[in-house]
């Protein structure tokens, strides 16, 4: 069973490398997606299939879209804590594993995630944090159709 699910696997894998390779403008923002560390095959894909509107909102907007914009539960004078919700799941569980390439292997990124860290917060926000700034990153490019380039 575990060798025919892996040969269908395989099998779809090669599908949407046909289907990809067939679209200058699929191909064309695959090449601008996994020009950025910590962003590979399986998470451009995923971005460019579940998250169509990357590269054409603002950095709100896409942080909304996938579920990594923090939304606040206030009410009158009661500060409430800020949260992550809704959005797509489908894409924050690859953006989630980026993330985690992306703080061994990206500098601004892993800059940003120590910072928070060093700062006392809590290990899920940061992750959450990295993750936002990352797919921000990902929007502007896009946007911008400019690979991704570090000065240090």
């Amino acid at each position: 069973m575990l060798k025919s699910l892996e040969a269908e696997r395989g099998r779809i894998d090669r599908a949407i490398d046909k289907l990809v390779q067939q679209s200058p403008l699929w191909c064309a923002k695959l090449d601008l997606l996994i020009s950025v560390p910590g962003v590979g095959d399986i998470v451009a894909r995923t971005l460019l299939a579940e998250l169509p509107e990357l590269g054409g909102v603002d950095r709100h907007q896409i942080a909304a879209l996938a579920g990594v914009a923090p939304f606040s539960r206030d009410s009158g004078r009661r500060k409430g804590r800020r949260f992550v919700r809704a959005g797509r799941v489908q894409v924050r569980a690859p953006l989630y594993m980026a993330c985690l390439v992306a703080i061994q292997h990206n500098p601004p990124l892993k800059t940003l995630y120590r910072r928070l860290r060093a700062s006392g917060k809590p290990t899920r926000l940061a992750l959450v944090a990295v993750m936002r700034k990352l797919l921000t990153m990902l929007n502007a490019i896009l946007r911008d159709n400019h690979p991704w380039a570090f000065e240090a």
